[in-house]
């Protein structure tokens, strides 16, 4: 079984459209989406839920109002500013509470619980390109993360399942915990750039990361026609670096068009772009097979 992710060092590159033609062209796979504080995948594929559950991660505190007796020791002990006065008892703020527990450690009157904290919900859906598995964090919801890692372990139990050979995964961007957890047994990181200021300073940190997992690096500069300097530049840095060039994707129209249309651009156009798109999947296919 073979695992790409697609990632990218700054948002807007173009990532998630790349994906979703990767997802239109590949055969046998499952798609994932480890973007889960902010996915759009979802919104080109047009997903069916088939099961749905909640992720909890980590836990908050919750004052019971027939057990508090107004003490304020609560008040006093939370170093976060998460409690505030409610009539003569008190409440707890979840979006400010850390989950330390020392109110529940020091409560007279054990009126505090300690519930897990509900943080999001993940998916396992049907597209029309093969199953996909996916999640959405709540607003302000941390440990993405682990998220990712869970996403990765039951889309790799699917496809064995499933008897598919490819995890085809929209990573999220940047270098965070959530890129890290992406690249968790990947074979293959393709990073979608841009030729500008901050698409190459940001290409050169997300591929630092993969050479430090020791995870080999595919590029692909979209919009390669907008600056011909930073794109040589990128070029010679993969010259340098000994990434893999799979690919110079030109600014084109269709892609928006297809976004509105909620298709991949491969679905829309398979000649100009959508053949670049393709030789870049070849591409990226004859290094999945030497691998």
């Amino acid at each position: 079984m073979r695992e790409i992710v697609i990632i990218s060092g700054k948002g807007g590159t173009g990532k998630t459209s790349v994906t979703a033609a990767f997802a239109h062209l590949a055969e046998n796979k499952v798609i994932c989406d480890l973007d889960v504080d902010a996915p759009d995948l979802h919104l080109l594929l047009d997903p069916q839920v088939v099961r749905e559950g909640a992720f909890h991660s980590g836990n908050e505190a919750v004052i019971d109002r027939e057990r508090c007796i107004g003490c304020g020791t609560c008040m006093e002990m939370c170093r976060f500013g998460a409690v505030d006065a409610d009539g003569e008892k008190f409440r707890i703020d979840p979006l400010r509470c850390e989950g330390c527990k020392v109110c529940v450690a020091f409560c007279p009157e054990e009126a505090i619980d300690f519930p897990s904290r509900h943080c999001g919900t993940r998916y396992v859906s049907d597209t029309r390109f093969g199953p996909m598995v996916h999640a959405q964090l709540f607003p302000g919801q941390e440990n993405s993360g682990r998220l990712v890692s869970e996403l990765k372990k039951e889309a790799r139990v699917l496809a064995e399942r499933m008897g598919r050979d490819l995890i085809l995964c929209d990573g999220a961007p940047g270098i965070g915990c959530p890129v890290i957890s992406s690249l968790s047994q990947a074979d293959l990181a393709v990073v979608v750039t841009e030729p500008t200021p901050s698409g190459v300073h940001d290409l050169e940190r997300v591929a630092e990361l993969c050479d430090h997992f020791r995870i080999k690096v595919a590029v692909i500069i979209n919009k390669h026609d907008l600056n011909a300097g930073h794109t040589e530049g990128i070029e010679a840095m993969c010259r340098r670096k000994g990434y893999v060039l799979a690919g110079r994707l030109p600014h084109d129209t269709v892609v928006t068009e297809a976004m509105v249309r909620r298709q991949a651009v491969t679905e829309m156009d398979g000649e100009n772009f959508g053949r670049r798109v393709n030789e870049a999947w070849t591409v990226i296919q004859g290094l999945l097979n030497a691998h």
